[in-house]
């Protein structure tokens, strides 16, 4: 017989208390009670050890079961058909973001690749109260950086969450595509997406020079207005940002950035860099 565990912790699980409401109220209509119970002290478990292992979570699991039913009890839970980003967490992203953003607030979304080991996550994040609050990920087939069809492809999945909303994506050096400026131009979004330093642009006609030479240094900005972005032939003109901030106390980045952007002046390009 195993004895039934009335800790500290299992007591606050069951008083669901770590969870807004609007998340609750989501939640409880998409599970039923049993279901909605396993999820939130599921929840808990996550937060107090750390680990993402079937085994791990098992163990910890404040259920008064042999391990293995509690490690079977998951497996069955977790396979739940509708248990997706798109029913559990999408309808949460929606009702969040109606609380906390008006229709004519520009909302930052901030494309990103994290690589653990053998595993290369694609994230989407909104920026909120200064941080990157994810609302999207998926689990790319391949290591290393993702190509063009993969970002259209993952970017169009939330692009539905925003419908009424104006928003501006962000992205590193990773996603310089102007390939995929034009795409997110199409789709009648604005963007910044960091260039690289060696990148070229079009300062005279057929007259070509890298960023690297544009002069940029500590506290100078500029900004390049409908400027064509690489050799490439077949791309439009789009506008150029830069800045290196001052230094500080003597010191000063090590490098400035460049932005390639549809943003029309260089405050608004340059606020969220």
């Amino acid at each position: 017989m195993v004895k039934k565990d009335r800790s500290t912790f299992v007591n606050n699980t069951y008083l669901m208390t770590m969870l807004p409401p609007f998340y609750q109220t989501h939640l409880k209509n998409q599970f039923s009670p049993t279901e909605y119970l396993l999820f939130t002290i599921l929840i808990n478990v996550l937060q107090s050890i750390k680990k993402v292992s079937l085994e791990a979570i098992a163990t910890a699991l404040p259920i008064p079961i042999l391990f293995e039913s509690r490690r079977k009890k998951l497996q069955r839970f977790l396979s739940l058909p509708f248990l997706t980003i798109e029913k559990i967490w999408f309808p949460i992203v929606t009702t969040w973001l109606s609380a906390y953003f008006q229709p004519d607030e520009i909302i930052y979304v901030v494309i990103d690749r994290t690589a653990w080991g053998c595993i290369n996550l694609f994230v989407i994040s909104i920026v909120w109260d200064k941080r990157a609050f994810p609302i999207y990920f998926d689990l790319l087939s391949k290591l290393g950086s993702s190509n063009i069809d993969e970002q259209k492809t993952l970017i169009s999945q939330v692009l539905p969450l925003f419908k009424g909303y104006k928003i501006c994506v962000l992205g590193d050096r990773e996603f310089c595509s102007i390939k995929l400026a034009t795409w997110l131009r199409e789709q009648g979004l604005s963007f910044c997406l960091r260039l690289k330093k060696n990148e070229f642009i079009e300062v005279q006609h057929n007259i070509w020079k890298e960023l690297n030479d544009l002069g940029l240094c500590p506290g100078i900005s500029l900004f390049l207005q409908g400027v064509r972005v690489t050799k490439q032939k077949g791309f439009s003109h789009f506008n150029v940002a830069g800045k290196w901030k001052r230094k500080i106390q003597g010191m000063a980045p090590k490098e400035g950035w460049f932005l390639v952007t549809n943003l029309v002046t260089l405050s608004v390009a340059i606020s969220k860099a």
